[in-house]
């Protein structure tokens, strides 16, 4: 879809160059990404979308809480499913036209054509994940938390510092891992799962002193899922702006203004903080570890 719409423009170009060539040279996708939306740039329910008529989502499988409820993303219950639809809303596409994907959590953001419009499921803006896909503007502000079996020798850490001889675990490719690298930097090799839900188990299992995940992800797993476990507590941001978890898109969509103001007048009007009170209230401050 992409290519051709480029070479449609590339067509139009071509067709009036000798009256005003400079006026038709193509614009380069980053900055037309970047326009402001408008309702003339972005008419609801029209967009070009993968499928046209429908808002075609991805996330990965399983679809954990609290993000999502009964593994099974289209019920628009879980903060992302919410946030979903919500976006969906603004943009004219009612529940009825959105179709959801599934989408391994590392390919969302790996090089390559998406057969998705946009992708929810807790990936964090960076600077990296720029160079091969696009983001929204972020609808999370998130803090990476440590969990740990509550007999475990990492349950009692205070700092960062107690934390230089655990045994730690995380998802490949997550944030989580980089904060195990960056800011702990533990004399064991992390140990590296390709789903939350094997570094659950390791955790469970003993195989590993502690796990990193996303704060609201923490409490969940310690409310609901290895009980006998804590969270120890929540690493600072690194940085001057918070990390945040933003919708991705194909590098060269023509979506991405469009979604990142959807996403804007949900957080302007109040919407982003309703549901995140909604879901994910038992996502509260755990002690910060310096």
């Amino acid at each position: 879809m992409h290519l051709a719409n480029r070479a449609a423009r590339l067509a139009v170009c071509s067709a009036v160059v000798l009256v005003a060539a400079a006026a038709c040279a193509p614009e380069p996708e980053d900055k037309a990404a970047g326009k402001p939306a408008t309702a003339a740039s972005c008419p609801a329910g029209k967009l070009p979308t993968v499928a046209s008529g429908k808002l075609t989502v991805g996330t990965d499988k399983p679809a954990y809480a609290p993000w999502f409820e009964d593994d099974n993303p289209a019920n628009g219950k879980g903060f992302e499913s919410a946030v979903a639809y919500a976006v969906a809303k603004q943009l004219g596409y009612p529940a009825s036209q959105v179709t959801w994907q599934t989408v391994p959590f590392n390919s969302s953001f790996a090089p390559g054509a998406k057969k998705f419009d946009f992708d929810i499921n807790q990936v964090s803006i960076s600077d990296t994940r720029k160079k091969a896909v696009a983001f929204s503007s972020g609808y999370y502000d998130v803090r990476q938390a440590v969990v740990a079996l509550k007999s475990s020798k990492a349950a009692k850490a205070k700092s960062v510092a107690d934390l230089k001889d655990a045994k730690l675990g995380a998802q490949v490719g997550t944030t989580s891992l980089d904060f195990i690298n960056d800011l702990v930097k533990p004399t064991q090799k992390p140990a590296v799962y390709q789903k939350n839900d094997f570094a659950k188990s390791a955790l469970k299992n003993g195989q590993v002193d502690a796990i990193v995940v996303d704060l609201p992800t923490a409490f969940y797993i310690t409310g609901a899922e290895v009980t006998d476990a804590e969270v120890v507590g929540q690493f600072e941001n690194s940085g001057s702006a918070p990390e945040q978890f933003g919708l991705v898109l194909d590098k060269e969509s023509e979506l991405t203004s469009c979604v990142t103001g959807a996403v804007d007048a949900l957080r302007k009007d109040g919407t982003l903080a309703s549901l995140e009170k909604k879901w994910l209230s038992d996502a509260v401050d755990a002690p910060v570890l310096k």
